[in-house]
């Protein structure tokens, strides 16, 4: 019996699939001294942070739950976060938190 062609696609693809799924099932990592805060999209790249106004650093990343990257614009109004900030005091990396990573508390400083 052999296969044909769509059969041996079907195969390889299934075979990718499978390899890429732990990868896909990877645990993100947010730094130990990642600081909580409550964050809103204000304009292009100004926030709202804690109360105050912030601005986004050059080369600021927001990831989502999933761990993508989305736009300032895409971040959903009074996010719980986790942020980092760079040299100059401006929001450097924004992770939105989960439901169990918000549950969880902050580590002793």
């Amino acid at each position: 019996m052999s296969w044909s062609k769509a059969a041996w696609r079907a195969a390889v693809a299934l075979a990718v699939a499978l390899l890429a799924s732990p990868a896909a099932a990877q645990l993100r990592t947010i730094p130990a001294d990642a600081e909580r805060g409550v964050m809103r999209h204000i304009s292009d790249m100004t926030f709202e942070l804690n109360g105050e106004t912030v601005r986004l650093g050059n080369g600021a990343q927001i990831r989502d739950t999933s761990n993508r990257i989305i736009l300032p614009g895409m971040l959903p109004p009074e996010s719980l976060v986790k942020y980092k900030l760079d040299l100059q005091g401006q929001v450097h990396r924004i992770w939105i938190l989960s439901p169990e990573e918000a549950a969880k508390p902050d580590p002793e400083k």
